[in-house]
């Protein structure tokens, strides 16, 4: 049985960016998310919007079960991983053209002010992951009043 495989010239860059970070970070520590990164074959698209309270981040999943995406929060970084798996192909069928991208995915989020980690939730629905991630108190803008 013969599987074909899309070409995607934007691994190639990831490959090389991979390396060269391999190469600038060889002898430091590594960091617990960075296994994820290594083995990522594709980046989930996300819309993030930020109000007065929170951050609420979108990823489109389609293909992904709930059960194959985890979550870190470490640092102010949120980190997402996960892994869209392949379709089977039966015996009897002929396989015309691979569009979709499956294996492993990673992405990862520094906030640029303090958020409260203990209050961040995620729902997922129909193929996707919505993360709410509520700003501090200390880092939400205060009204002054003018005497």
């Amino acid at each position: 049985m013969m599987t074909l495989t899309r070409w995607n010239p934007v691994n190639d860059l990831l490959n090389l960016q991979r390396e060269m970070n391999r190469l600038l970070t060889g002898f430091t520590p590594k960091r617990l998310d960075e296994d994820d990164l290594d083995s990522a074959v594709w980046s989930p698209v996300v819309d993030i919007v930020e109000d007065n309270d929170n951050y609420v981040l979108r990823f489109d999943l389609p293909g992904v079960e709930k059960k194959d995406v985890k979550m870190n929060f470490a640092d102010n970084t949120l980190s997402i991983s996960g892994e869209r798996k392949s379709v089977e192909e039966k015996e009897d069928s002929t396989c015309h053209r691979i569009e979709r991208v499956y294996g492993k995915f990673y992405r990862s989020f520094t906030f640029p002010t303090n958020v409260d980690a203990e209050k961040i939730s995620a729902s997922y629905k129909d193929g996707v992951l919505t993360v709410t991630v509520p700003k501090a108190e200390e880092s939400k803008p205060k009204q002054i009043v003018i005497n």
